[in-house]
């Protein structure tokens, strides 16, 4: 990551700035973590896509914080990042227990700034790429789409390719990367396989924004249902997630979290120093 050094404190002040303006970058939970509103994201988006220059984007949630720690592509690619945005709410909860200057704001992720995103790409005439979920999700969410947002120039490829390094099938879907030349490339396969698969083809890519968004274009056809926003904004879209899949998301949501609990004593640790260092 394009960063300036942290403090040794497990939770750093706002003193170390990301790449976006001077935005406060902290530490939470052993990772970094810059304190964005969607709409800075936005900018920091088109900024890049009118320089012509690479911008990895990244997002921090629970599930990447516990992935990351046992995960050497997960790891590249968040070394890679310019930005890191905060993909939960629970995170931004227990940041301001801490006394960390962070708000509900700062929670950006693709289904809190889609529409506004897809208004710029609609605007601008962006051409945008997915690489994720089946042909038949793509083509839906491409023809969903265009017909909301016309001039935004949009190609959908399937996520369910061999992407080993070298293989036949990796080396295709770079070859159709490159000859879309997008703006912005979004990769849609689950983490930490859409992770890891940006990190070893990062050099690989053309200079475009890259966002990892998971299920993106899933909602956008209408094969999976967001929760209402109102749930994000109070920390309960994990539950709605829960409710609607609880074969395949109960251990993330129930059993994975408790591997932080090291990351969050040590933060909390580092708090109360700092508390007592000032009442000293």
């Amino acid at each position: 990551m394009n960063q300036a050094v942290l403090t040794s404190d497990p939770v750093s002040a706002p003193a170390a700035a990301s790449p976006l303006r001077g935005a406060p970058r902290l530490r939470l939970l052993g990772e970094c973590v810059d304190l964005l509103t969607p709409a800075q994201v936005l900018a920091h988006m088109r900024d890049a896509v009118v320089a012509k220059r690479r911008a990895v984007i990244a997002n921090h949630n629970l599930n990447s914080l516990n992935l990351i720690r046992g995960d050497a592509a997960m790891r590249a690619f968040y070394d890679a990042a310019e930005l890191v945005q905060i993909d939960s709410t629970p995170l931004i909860a227990f940041g301001r227990l801490l006394g960390l200057p962070v708000s509900r704001a700062h929670r950006s992720t693709y289904l809190d700034w889609r529409e506004d995103f897809w208004a710029l790409a609609d605007r601008l005439g962006w051409r945008v790429l997915y690489l994720g979920g089946t042909v038949k999700t793509g083509t839906e969410a491409m023809r969903r789409l265009s017909a909301r947002r016309p001039g935004a120039v949009i190609e959908a490829r399937s996520g369910y390719f061999d992407a080993t390094p070298g293989s036949f099938d990796n080396t295709a879907v770079l070859a159709t990367i490159t000859a879309f030349r997008p703006d912005v490339l979004m990769v849609g396969m689950g983490m930490p396989r859409q992770e890891a698969w940006i990190a070893r083809n990062l050099d690989a890519l053309p200079n475009c924004v890259i966002l990892n968004v998971g299920a993106a274009f899933d909602y956008e056809a209408g094969v999976q249902k967001a929760a209402p926003r109102w749930m994000g904004r109070v920390g309960l879209e994990w539950l709605y997630r829960l409710a609607h899949d609880p074969r395949r998301l109960f251990r993330r949501y129930c059993i994975e979290p408790w591997a932080l609990a090291g990351p969050v004593m040590r933060d909390v640790l580092g708090a109360l120093r700092r508390t007592r260092g000032r009442g000293a």
